[in-house]
């Protein structure tokens, strides 16, 4: 094996390797989830150098010099005040998703009107509309992180594949029986998942345009797919009150992950694919390990639906959103949380309740981490998105302008552009 080059991650922190092995080009990351703007630089090098067979002594100048950047980054201060920088006038008729590519030059919004368009962010400049559906485009979503490849999925039944700089449909994936209702692609950009109103999710091939396989093993609507961040492993959560783990490679199912007693809204792995995380209808957030697809805690804080919920990029820490208008902070803790907010099963590993998210008069529909993992993104009915203190809940400021409820926001992989999505039929950028 010999090492080719390094490459830096800033979020999550990291250093991947690209190597040669028997001629082939590969990749190896080594996670730097802990690194803060307090870590001993030194000490983290000299542990790395010990586990990985790949660096030699000549490279640990060149590693130093790449963690303290790295560590330099993670300190860099995040307390700006975003603005209003553009209102997108999008489509004619209602929005149905935002998403950013990840540089955030670019963004996309699907609509009942049956396009989605490609937007260039720094301008509000209307680049691409991807026409050829027969009814509303819900899901969309960017190849990220390579941002050449646009998937869009229809209530027509089909998911389109599309370049995203020349509008081109490469493939139109068909199979379904009913409305798709949302997809992924996988961390490689290699396969793309679908889950839809039929009670299956499916698995297509980014480069030939083929089904994969089906998955069947839910009874109800699949309204959630998400893959681990190796790709290897694949996430449904369903009506049925259930969650699935599938094997990506082999559509076999792993583990049916059973316990909520109303329907799953939102199903998420942690980054390090060791945490599942389930938000239901039953007021009920329910941790479980990944691995075996044991229970692990139920977090029983809200009183009503939890609509939302998300991990930080570190998975260090969980939000959840409800019904109820508030959001919850959790955060990882070494013992099991005594609190009467998160009851622990049994796990070494246990989230402890750091803070309530008061603020919103409306229910909170989304929710979501900055990549920095310092602020908290909601996102309401009540016409207004709210950012928070990721560590202490602190309300920092609220974004304010939309006529009609937002449904979607997010921020863009830099964490300094954040877009929303409202049914006032506007999108708008603030910086």
């Amino acid at each position: 094996m010999k090492l080719k080059r390094f490459l830096l991650r800033y979020y999550p922190p990291g250093i991947i390797l690209e190597y040669e092995k028997a001629g082939e080009l590969r990749t190896k990351s080594i996670d730097l989830l802990d690194l803060g703007p307090h870590s001993d630089v030194g000490a983290l090098v000299e542990e790395i150098m010990l586990k990985e067979p790949l660096l030699t002594d000549k490279k640990a100048d060149q590693l130093v010099g790449l963690v303290s950047k790295l560590k330099l980054k993670l300190s860099e201060e995040r307390d700006k005040q975003f603005y209003l920088f553009k209102v997108l006038r999008a489509h004619i008729l209602p929005l149905t998703n935002v998403a950013f590519n990840k540089s955030g030059s670019r963004l996309i919004t699907g609509s009942y009107d049956r396009t989605c368009k490609v937007w260039d962010a720094s301008t509000g400049e209307d680049l691409l509309t991807l026409e050829g559906h027969k009814n509303v485009v819900y899901a969309i979503a960017f190849n990220n992180p390579y941002g050449d490849k646009i998937a869009t999925g229809s209530f027509d039944k089909t998911c389109k594949l599309w370049s995203s700089e020349t509008g081109k449909c490469f493939h139109t994936f068909r199979g379904h029986l009913a409305e798709i209702v949302c997809l992924s692609f996988n961390p490689q950009s290699t396969q793309v998942a679908t889950g839809s109103m039929d009670t299956t999710a499916r698995l297509w091939d980014v480069l030939d345009g083929s089904e994969k396989c089906t998955l069947h093993g839910h009874s109800a609507e699949v309204i959630c797919v998400a893959f681990n961040s190796t790709g290897e492993q694949l996430l449904t959560g369903s009506f049925d009150h259930t969650a699935i783990v599938w094997d990506s490679g082999t559509g076999r199912q792993l583990h049916k992950l059973v316990g909520h007693r109303g329907e799953v809204s939102n199903a998420v792995f942690n980054y390090q694919g060791s945490l599942i995380a389930t938000a239901s209808m039953d007021k009920t957030t329910r941790l479980w390990d990944a691995l075996s697809g044991m229970p692990l805690a139920v977090l029983r804080s809200h009183e009503d639906e939890v609509l939302d919920l998300a991990f930080d990029s570190t998975g260090q820490r969980l939000v959840t959103a409800s019904a109820d208008g508030t959001a919850k902070l959790y955060s990882m803790a070494t013992q099991p949380a005594a609190s009467a907010d998160a009851s622990s099963l049994s796990s070494k590993d246990s989230f402890s309740f750091v803070a309530d998210l008061r603020g919103h008069t409306g229910e909170i529909s989304k929710v979501t981490f900055n990549p920095q993992g310092t602020l908290i993104l909601t996102a309401s009915a009540d016409k207004s998105a709210k950012l928070w203190n990721a560590y202490t809940g602190q309300l920092l400021q609220t974004l304010e302008g939309h006529t009609d409820e937002i449904f979607s926001s997010a921020f863009n992989y830099e964490g300094d552009t954040i877009v929303t999505g409202s049914k006032d039929n506007t999108c708008r950028l603030w910086r």
